[in-house]
Formats: C-alpha cells, structure tokens, sequence
C-alpha cells in the first residue's frame, strides 16, 4: 500500500474516475467535495488508518449518523480508487422508525393550503407541479419526462440510470397539464421548466416551496419533495 497524500491533482483524477463510471453529476459534485473537505481536515497529512478515525469522530461531533453516512461514502470510494479499500470506515448505525414522525408527515389539509398559498401567489408552476407529484409519486429529477407529449398519452416513460419505467398520469391531472402549457405556450417537450427553458431541479423546488408555508401555515420540516410523493 503506497503512502498517499491529498492535493488537487489526486481529486481532479477520482473526479475524472467518477466520470467515467458514469456517476450522476450531483454525485460527482458531492464526492469531490467531501474530499475537498477531507483534504482540509488533514492538512497535507498522510492518509492513515489513525488519521480515518479521527476524521470519522470529527464528523460525529457536528452531524447527525445519516449524514456522517453519506460523507463516509465518499470517503470509501476514494479510499477504493487510490488502493486503500482495507482501510474503509464503518458506517454510523441508524435508527430506524417503523413509521415515520407524525410532526414530519403532511396531511391532506395541508397539501390542499399549500396548493391554495401557491395559486394565491399567482405561482402556478409550482401549484401544477405539486399536482403532478403528488398525483403520480414521481421525483423531481424525473418531473423532465413529463411532457405535452406523455400528457396527451396519459403515460410518462421514465428512464434514468439505465432503468426505465411508464407511469400512469390520471386522466384529469393530464387535461389540466395541457391547459397549463398551453397557456404558458409549451406545445412540446418538458412541461415544468425554468425561464432558461431547462428542466426544474431539486433547488428550484425545494426553494419555492418553503417559501409558501407562511402562506399556508404549515412548518417548513414538513415542506419537501418526498412528502408530497407521500400523498
């Protein structure tokens, strides 16, 4: 096992790596930048089994074991691309709930305010997209294969990371879609865009949608995608 150091060339070439196995971008992103901090804790020290560790106790100092999780991931994977898998760091063991909090579920009464705060903000984007999510449980990274097209067919084929799947888009969801886009003068393609005309991310969303739970009266810790594909 060689003796390794982090420095911008090592990351720029587990990034290149990334790459080319074809990991999504905000992957890519995320990895990168858990190394970058990573790098930062050791301060040119070499990579250690002692040196791990101590990372692995610092990290349980600031965050929760989901999150110390999702780091350690990209820890690993880095220690798999420079040669150091026998170095891997456990996983925090996560306590899981047979159900989910009552305080974190939405109730229909609140989807309904949110869906009424949204239309009384004149936000219509969001108002219909909420509609779709929660109407056909789909993520937000796949609201882009909701087009005019599936609308019209009643059916949206989903394909992502080589998998791929048709969900059914309920008969009177479709005709209030293809109203929408029309009168936002979508005639092809994505239905859900940005002013840019490029597909709504996560951040979009996400953003918009804390924004009308004052409106609504409902706690943001309730206001997230995932919810509404609860409904």
């Amino acid at each position: 096992m060689g003796k390794h150091t982090i420095d911008n060339e090592l990351i720029e070439r587990f990034k290149t790596m990334l790459r080319e196995n074809e990991k999504s971008p905000a992957t890519i992103q995320k990895y990168v930048q858990e190394i970058e901090r990573f790098g930062g804790f050791l301060r040119d020290q070499e990579i250690t089994k002692e040196n791990l560790v101590t990372y692995r106790e610092h990290l349980q100092t600031e965050y929760r074991s989901q999150t110390i999780n999702g780091k350690l991931a990209a820890v690993n994977s880095f220690l798999d691309f420079i040669g150091m898998s026998m170095q891997h760091l456990k996983y925090q063991r996560v306590q899981r709930q047979a159900f989910a909090e009552e305080e974190r579920e939405l109730t229909q009464g609140e989807y309904e305010r949110l869906l009424k705060a949204a239309r009384n903000r004149g936000n219509e984007r969001l108002y219909y997209l909420m509609l779709t999510v929660a109407g056909t449980g789909i993520r937000i990274s796949e609201l882009k294969f909701i087009t005019t097209e599936a609308a019209a067919r009643g059916q949206a084929e989903i394909s992502l990371k080589g998998k791929n799947r048709i969900v059914l888009l309920p008969r009177n969801l479709c005709a209030r879609l293809l109203r929408y886009a029309g009168k936002r003068g979508i005639h092809t393609g994505c239905i859900f865009c940005t002013r840019n005309g490029k597909p709504v991310d996560r951040s979009n969303v996400c953003h918009d949608m804390k924004k009308l739970c004052a409106d609504a009266g409902v706690s943001p810790g309730k206001v997230f995608p995932h919810n509404f594909r609860h409904l």
